[in-house]
């Protein structure tokens, strides 16, 4: 595979007995620069635009109120490649960013957002197709107009999958009128990254950016145990989903939730008699933990071959030297080659020379 103009293999020693690895980061964000007024587009409010008051720098506003600054990294791909050449990233697999679901909007108008910023990352990924790949967003509050984007996704954009929400408008990832989006991407064997989004508690804690550090891993261990008790991983083996941040507070509650299936079968086990445990090792995470012995945790609850390296760039919370953790842990080179690459692989459903 190309490396900076070199090219090596995924994982090989190169003349000084050095290990190379390739880095696919499997959880990068992405926008345009710039798209139509959406108020005056669809007639309501509630939308994000881009307010660019500065060079190389914008402002996301929802009905004029600030919601975050981004840097030209968010929709510059070249200055992406230039980052990626520096922190030795090979591929990026880009997804919007979630405040862009927009689940809670008309259907048919999310569905026409959605293939609005879907072509724009296969657009991006024309650029470079050896160094992009990409997810689509869907109009999950509909159901036939999700599967209708998805397919478009799969079958004429090339993405490799979707990005979802942890919730759909509050609706647990279970809900019966979701079934059909995953039976499709089970069909179609799309990858599906799980992003927390719309989170747990938002009102009641909106002090000290609780809910990113508290409420987005509670969301994602809410997005797991709904999957597990909800029967969706049982009645879909072949489901290939990824959950951001580790899988957030689900693995180190585990032994919580697992005795609770124990104890309370009828209120746990209601949709699902199969132990939780047994899900372990079914689904992927990402790396995105921040410290090495929550990594190191982390292999040990979900294993080596479902953890692949995820950063959240180009955002703060994210990592900002991307794959340190795991480059300068102890774990053995196999074990550095599935995390860093070899797992993303079988995730995206590629081979070793897709990215040549």
């Amino acid at each position: 595979m190309k490396k900076l103009g070199r090219v090596i293999h995924v994982g090989t020693f190169n003349k000084n007995n050095n290990y190379n690895y390739m880095n696919i980061d499997i959880h990068t964000h992405i926008l345009p620069k710039s798209w139509p007024d959406l108020k005056e587009k669809y007639g309501y409010g509630g939308w994000i635009q881009l307010h660019h008051h500065k060079n190389g720098c914008a402002k996301m506003l929802k009905d004029g109120e600030f919601f975050r600054e981004i840097n030209s990294n968010c929709w510059d791909h070249k200055q992406r490649i230039e980052e990626c050449n520096e922190q030795n990233v090979d591929v990026q697999i880009l997804s919007t960013v979630p405040i862009m679901f927009n689940y809670w909007a008309k259907p048919q108008d999310t569905y026409d957002l959605s293939k609005l910023l879907n072509d724009h990352i296969a657009e991006v990924i024309s650029f470079q197709p050896n160094r992009f790949g990409g997810l689509g967003t869907l109009p999950m509050q509909d159901s036939k107009l999700a599967i209708i984007e998805l397919e478009r996704c799969i079958k004429e954009l090339g993405l490799f999958g979707i990005q979802i929400g942890s919730n759909i408008n509050d609706r647990n990832l279970n809900d019966e009128k979701l079934f059909p989006i995953f039976e499709a991407a089970s069909e179609l064997d799309a990858s599906i990254f799980i992003h927390p989004w719309d989170m747990i508690g938002n009102d009641s804690m909106n002090q000290y950016w609780l809910p990113w550090l508290v409420g987005m891993p509670a969301e994602t261990s809410r997005a797991i145990c709904s999957l597990i008790f909800g029967g969706v991983f049982e009645k879909l083996p072949k489901l290939k989903i990824a959950f951001a941040h580790g899988g957030g507070s689900f693995p180190a509650t585990i032994g919580r939730i697992q005795h609770g299936y124990k104890v309370r079968p009828d209120l746990c086990a209601v949709d699902n008699n199969i132990d939780p445990k047994n899900y372990l090792g079914k689904f992927w995470v990402d790396s995105l933990v921040h410290d090495p012995l929550a990594l190191d945790f982390l292999i040990s609850i979900i294993g080596e071959d479902k953890i692949m390296l995820g950063t959240d760039y180009p955002f703060p919370l994210g990592d900002l030297e991307p794959g340190k953790l795991i480059h300068e842990s102890k774990f053995e080179f196999k074990t550095k080659e599935k995390i860093l690459s070899k797992n993303a692989i079988e995730w995206l459903g590629i081979n070793n020379e897709h990215f040549l």
